[in-house]
């Protein structure tokens, strides 16, 4: 029986609560770093190359917890008031027109890609260290040795890439363009293009999973309501994708313990090591009703 786990986006609290719901789930013997295929996008395509490469995910929860003791500074690049911050509605705006359909999604992800490149940001290089420093354990270049795969988007024409193994590309560059928000964080040069966030195209890129037997996949959901619903509604249209391609398909968002913990800026460090405690035990909590979908 061959098994996915997909991780979608969410920013550093994002990883945070990702790391800690793995760890979470792995306490109590469900351990989806055994899946036969790992798809990471944005925040998911740093949690998933890590536990694709075999590090627990206690392992990688565990630093997180430990900045409750020492507050991380908010980076310049993510403060809210920041000098020549641009406009987020702008990009909140069109990431909406792109999931609900009501325009072409490829001619939107090349509007946003406009917006990112016009941007002010900290140049590739310093926003490449931080990641470099992350998947260190795999050497300069090393792909997980399991089945691993993150995505981005090219910021001119718009087309969504995915990276593997097979890409030739350098794994920190390639999970660096997946978690390039556009507006936050320069777009990525890989091979003479500039590539974004994958969670353009999709918070989770789901559907990439198609053709495995069964699929858990973890997407952060910010909010509830109208706007909860309509951010979500992609993500419910892969999970039918996969339904009906053979497989089965698991979604785990944050429980109400979790979304509280995250705030409202999933870019602020801060939060992280909450939403690392709150992903802790929505893990412990739901392994019980996971064991038998994930078991052999």
């Amino acid at each position: 029986m061959s098994r996915a786990l997909v991780l979608g986006g969410g920013g550093p609290v994002g990883i945070a609560w990702e790391a800690g719901l793995l760890a979470g789930l792995a306490e109590e013997g469900v351990d989806l770093a055994e899946a036969d295929f790992t798809l990471g996008t944005s925040a998911g395509s740093v949690v998933g190359a890590l536990v694709a490469m075999g590090r627990p995910a206690g392992e990688i929860a565990a630093p997180i917890f430990g900045e409750a003791d020492r507050p991380r500074e908010i980076p310049s690049q993510v403060a809210e008031e920041r000098p020549g911050a641009p406009n987020m509605m702008v990009l909140l705006q069109k990431m909406q027109e792109a999931a609900s359909g009501e325009r072409d999604p490829q001619v939107v992800r090349r509007e946003i890609g406009e917006f990112s490149l016009a941007a002010q940001t900290v140049d590739e290089e310093t926003f490449l260290s931080g990641f470099g420093r992350q998947l260190a354990q795999a050497g300069d270049g090393v792909w997980p040795g399991r089945g691993y795969a993150c995505t981005a988007v090219d910021t001119v024409s718009g087309d969504f890439v995915v990276w593997n193994a097979a890409s030739g590309v350098n794994l920190s560059r390639a999970v660096a363009s997946s978690c390039s928000v556009p507006g936050v964080f320069p777009a990525i040069t890989i091979n003479g293009r500039r590539y974004m966030d994958g969670g353009m195209r999709s918070g989770t890129n789901a559907d990439l999973a198609k053709g495995h037997a069964r699929t858990v996949v973890i997407a952060v959901r910010l909010a509830a309501g109208e706007f909860g619903d309509r951010m979500m509604a992609p993500v419910r249209r892969e999970l039918s994708l996969l339904e009906e391609a053979g497989g089965q398909a698991h979604l785990i968002v944050p429980d109400e313990a979790s979304t509280a913990a995250f705030g409202m800026n999933l870019m602020n460090p801060r939060n992280r090591p909450a939403a690392a405690k709150a992903g802790l035990d929505q893990g412990r909590a739901l392994a019980a009703s996971l064991r038998d979908f994930w078991g052999r």
